[in-house]
């Protein structure tokens, strides 16, 4: 059972308390004075009884009092009673510590000599005024900053220009990312329409890459989307998605994974090379995993698209990704091996697999290390590679390990197709060998043989 150990402290009105943020000790009387009880300038002006659950619930990542936890839930205290130890906890916490046949407090494990429990109404009331105060702070703050964004939706309708659009935009961004409420006020107050207004083909990156910024935050309906993908539109994020900042990039991938996501969406939209040139140079950059990660999502969406693979080959591609591998954390790995899995259903795309040197050793040792679905994955690129030119490329493979890995996955609890890929490709890479040589090649004890 969890134990916290808050500060030492006497009974109800003497107890020395820890209020605030800053570490500042008081006692209740002094607490009371100040008005941290509800009195005096700390009141609650608005006549609406607040449900302590409630604001609990809303302001959980607030940093909370230690005096206001409950030891032994070490959640905030709603009902505070205190034991004949001077120690005090939630009355449904205690009570069930005391139904489990205990007789010592939690805290400091002195047996009772008394197990009445005597209600703290002074902490109640200091808590429940504290995160009223809070509670009421934070909705304030809420309506402030809602209010604040239809203004600077209003000055936007008003097409202000230049760097006022700018800063404007820039504000709005700031707003939305750090307000959930106000997500809805856009929505509601017709902001979506304003700002898809702001994109178009003379549309700087300035203010695309504030905009875009904004929309990806966003519940985007249909109707926005379609709007979203209109060619010029979707031209200027590729423009920002190669030139602009690395939030700026990230953000346009991922405005255009969700726009993909759409029903309106048609494939020749993603099929520049320009945007796969940018991508490509997005997973690259190892300074920025949030950018690999957005990059590798957006490029499995686009190679889903049949007709979209042979520009991604065309480009190269494959070696640039499976220079990547040994580098990728499970989440981009997994992501990667499906994008050359997808590449390797093209004859260029098995072409370029098997001429890039790094393909088979690195996607060997990706078997059986990450999980089923990248061992399945791998397997099929290998299977492809080696079935085009089994004479160049079973011996690298078997160089690399691959044999001993393939009994692994055979003798594994993996699904049985998998197992019976694995079988195929070890009978392929054995062709060219006597049992004797293969055996030895693969370094295999006389169990495994």
């Amino acid at each position: 059972m969890p134990m916290y150990q808050p500060s030492s402290r006497r009974r109800d009105g003497d107890w020395k308390k820890e209020v605030g943020g800053g570490g500042q000790v008081l006692d209740l009387e002094t607490a009371v004075k100040d008005g941290i009880l509800g009195g005096g300038g700390g009141a609650i002006s608005t006549g609406e009884k607040l449900d302590l659950k409630t604001m609990i619930e809303r302001l959980d990542s607030i940093e909370v009092p230690s005096v206001f936890i409950c030891p032994i839930s070490l959640e905030p205290m709603q009902d505070p009673v205190t034991l004949c130890t001077g120690q005090t906890y939630e009355r449904s916490n205690i009570l069930k510590w005391f139904s489990l046949g205990h007789l010592t407090c939690p805290t400091t494990m002195q047996e009772l000599w008394d197990d009445s429990v005597t209600p703290n109404s002074t902490l109640s009331h200091l808590i429940y005024s504290w995160f009223s105060q809070k509670y009421t702070a934070m909705k304030k703050k809420s309506e402030d900053v809602q209010g604040r964004a239809l203004e600077l939706f209003e000055m936007l309708k008003k097409k202000v220009k230049g760097q006022a659009r700018v800063q404007s935009l820039i504000e709005l961004r700031k707003i939305v990312n750090a307000h959930d409420s106000v997500k809805k006020t856009v929505a509601e107050s017709g902001g979506i329409g304003v700002i898809c207004s702001l994109l178009g083909p003379f549309t700087s990156h300035a203010v695309g890459s504030e905009a875009i910024g904004i929309l990806v935050k966003l519940e985007l309906g249909s109707e926005w989307k379609k709007n979203l993908v209109e060619p010029a539109k979707v031209s200027l994020m590729v423009d920002m998605l190669n030139e602009g900042s690395v939030e700026t990039k990230i953000n346009c991938a991922n405005m255009i994974e969700m726009l993909m996501e759409g029903k309106e969406f048609e494939s020749e939209v993603v099929s520049s090379l320009s945007l796969l040139v940018g991508l490509l140079r997005l997973v690259k950059d190892k300074r920025y995993p949030n950018g690999v990660l957005s990059g590798f999502r957006l490029l499995k969406m686009i190679c889903s698209y049949e007709g979209v693979r042979s520009s991604v080959v065309s480009i190269g591609g494959i070696p640039q990704i499976v220079e990547l591998l040994p580098n990728l954390n499970s989440e981009c790995l997994e992501l990667a091996l499906y994008v050359l899995e997808a590449l390797s259903s093209l004859p260029e795309g098995k072409m370029a697999l098997k001429d890039c040197s790094h393909t088979i050793p690195n996607v060997v040792k990706l078997l059986m290390r990450v999980s089923e679905n990248c061992t399945e994955l791998a397997l099929s690129i290998l299977w492809g590679v080696c079935e085009i030119s089994p004479e160049e490329c079973a011996p690298i493979a078997v160089d690399a390990g691959l044999a001993a890995k393939l009994l692994l996955v055979i003798q594994s609890g993996c699904n049985p197709v998998l197992k019976q890929r694995s079988a195929e490709l070890l009978k392929l890479c054995s062709l060219n060998y006597t049992a004797t040589i293969f055996i030895s090649k693969c370094k295999l004890t006389r169990t495994i043989q």
